[in-house]
């Protein structure tokens, strides 16, 4: 028996990676209105970026609850060592206190480990690889976590929005709250710090954002994984890893999608550069 790995659907992880490292993802509910759905289960991406432009009601998301936890740790639990599962900040959502409540019901002897990752999309997405591929290699839990809890401070994303206006929206706008006096012509760009979200600069034009999202890639020092994800815009995503490829082997840049959980908040255009430094 081995480590298993929980995440939720927030760390934007491939499906093909997640099923190909034994990854549980547990999904975020997306509501419209009345109707409620499972991020990626209920709704794919392409469906809800084509819902999201044409609604009048803002959707909202809504955190597993702990019973959704603990049907996953149940049943994973007779095939687990121990189950380590790793969440979006705590500044971001209540998914992490959902899992804990979840470990206290759990009564089937399976140790279980709660860590915040304390940020998000494919920033959580390569802590959880890290976790994965020790895990599949046969690592104990403790020293699965040791590792995990290691690296939290070497995860470093940047991104690039079209507007600002989904974040204001979804009320996860936090200290980048400090950008909304900007010009509408103004391209915000945010990061994550302390697990919340703050501005990380402000350009005249789209191009100028990826550019920095460039500069940033090739800025940052001996980079182990680099994940590059995008909302709604496939081919400037594979352009901008085309264009890191220099910095970091091409064939091992992951691509990645922002799927409804985020997409509620970061909107389309959103475009990501993720980075795990060594």
């Amino acid at each position: 028996m081995a480590v298993k790995i929980v995440t939720d659907s927030t760390a934007d992880l491939p499906d093909s990676l997640a099923k190909e490292l034994g990854i549980t993802v547990v999904p975020i509910y997306v509501r419209f209105g009345e109707e409620v759905f499972l991020d990626r289960v209920d709704m794919s991406e392409d469906e809800f970026y084509k819902r999201l432009e044409k609604t009048t009601v803002h959707p909202s998301t809504v955190q597993p609850g702990p019973q959704d936890f603990l049907n996953v740790y149940r049943k994973l639990a007779p095939k687990a060592d121990g189950i380590l599962s790793i969440h979006i900040s705590t500044k971001l959502s209540g998914t992490y206190n959902s899992a804990l409540m979840a470990k206290d019901m759990l009564n089937t002897g399976c140790p279980v480990q709660v860590i915040d990752s304390e940020t998000v999309t494919m920033g959580l997405g390569l802590l959880v690889i890290v976790a994965a591929t020790m895990a599949k290699k046969g690592e104990s839990a403790d020293k699965i976590v040791k590792e995990v809890k290691k690296t939290i401070p070497k995860i470093h994303l940047v991104c690039l929005l079209d507007t600002l206006k989904y974040l204001l929206l979804g009320g996860r706008i936090g200290k980048a709250k400090a950008l909304l006096g900007s010009i509408l012509s103004v391209k915000p760009m945010i990061t994550i710090k302390d697990g919340e979200v703050v501005p990380a600069g402000q350009v005249r034009t789209r191009a100028k954002g990826i550019d920095k999202l460039l500069e940033f890639g090739q800025n940052a020092k001996n980079i182990q994984d680099l994940a590059v994800v995008h909302s709604t815009t496939a081919d400037e995503a594979q352009n901008l890893a085309k264009q890191l490829g220099p910095t970091f082997d091409r064939k091992r840049i992951r691509m990645s999608r922002v799927g409804p959980a985020l997409g509620v908040h970061v909107g389309p255009g959103a475009l990501i550069v993720a980075i795990r430094e060594g």
